[in-house]
């Protein structure tokens, strides 16, 4: 269960100075995000009123973290609640807000938090518009629909955006759901959310690559030979950043880079793009880092230029 911080309340949130630090939560999206952000505000002492989710598997995950939490049309989610928490697609976000606006069913006074990294308080303003106070609360955690989902959010970092008058109150959600909160400017978010996929979502597809070629080379067991390997290199690269980077690449190898773009094109002709481009970023950031001479470097981004992608 998520600790709740009963010396945090949201007063700064409530329209009066006379109204309760409690308040009523709509969750719009009871996906991955949406249903674990509002079984921490629910252990937060908050009252989680009514979710909406269209999918089978947000239905469940809603029965499993926010039990007896009726499922409503997002409409009269937004018109029960005092804080509604927008935890759907990014693409999908802009126009859910506008046409909610539309209804009628946005209220001064409100609470409107959206948990997309890629949007900041812009998205908002049909909201903003009638008085409700917007936030923009990232958490820079990967959901994967399981159990652990809820005890990963303890100690979440949180991205957050919000009028500098409004600061202390996303600062508050964030720690009412056991997150710590950091700044992200409007202008910096769509920059902030391509570091975090590039880290965390390209991570996993560059591990999910290495499994399938440790497979091809008749290795039944990759993730007992990758485990170790892997969280050595993670740990280089955020102790040391470039100056933990390791093998032919970073010694100018070029004859083994050679031979890995053979054997690729061989044995596995979907790698070859991705081994290539990986290659020639982790060569620029060698030189620029001087981890490689020009004169080294200049061979490899030959090979590297040279590199014809298999149909």
């Amino acid at each position: 269960m998520m600790p709740s911080r009963p010396g945090l309340p949201l007063r700064a949130a409530a329209p009066n100075p006379g109204a309760p630090a409690r308040l009523r939560v709509g969750v719009v999206g009871a996906g991955r995000v949406g249903s674990v952000l509002g079984a921490a505000l629910a252990a937060a002492g908050h009252e989680v009123v009514a979710a909406a989710g269209l999918s089978a598997a947000s239905r469940d995950r809603a029965q499993r973290l926010l039990p007896g939490v009726p499922l409503l049309p997002a409409d009269e989610v937004v018109a029960a609640a005092d804080l509604v928490v927008l935890a759907v697609p990014d693409d999908a976000l802009p126009g859910l807000v506008a046409g909610l606006a539309e209804t009628g069913v946005w209220r001064r006074g409100q609470l409107a938090l959206h948990t997309s990294g890629a949007h900041g308080l812009a998205v908002l303003a049909p909201a903003q518009a009638v008085g409700v106070l917007g936030l923009a609360l990232h958490p820079a955690m990967t959901f994967s629909g399981g159990p652990e989902d809820l005890d990963r959010l303890v100690g979440t970092p949180f991205g957050i955006t919000s009028l500098v008058e409004h600061r202390a109150v996303a600062e508050t959600v964030v720690l009412e759901m056991g997150g710590e909160p950091f700044w992200v400017a409007e202008a910096d978010r769509v920059l902030y959310h391509a570091a975090l996929v590039t880290g965390a979502n390209h991570l996993v597809t560059l591990v999910a690559e290495a499994a399938d070629l440790l497979r091809a080379a008749g290795v039944d067991a990759p993730a007992r030979v990758l485990g170790p390997l892997l969280t050595a290199a993670l740990d280089n690269g955020l102790r040391r950043g470039d100056a933990g980077l390791t093998g032919p690449v970073s010694r100018g190898d070029v004859g083994t880079v050679a031979g890995h773009l053979a054997a690729l094109a061989e044995r596995a002709p979907d790698a070859v793009a991705g081994y290539a481009a990986m290659a020639r970023r982790t060569t620029e950031r060698a030189q620029a880092a001087g981890r490689l001479r020009a004169h080294e470097a200049q061979p490899l981004v030959d090979l590297l230029d040279g590199v014809e992608v298999p149909s």
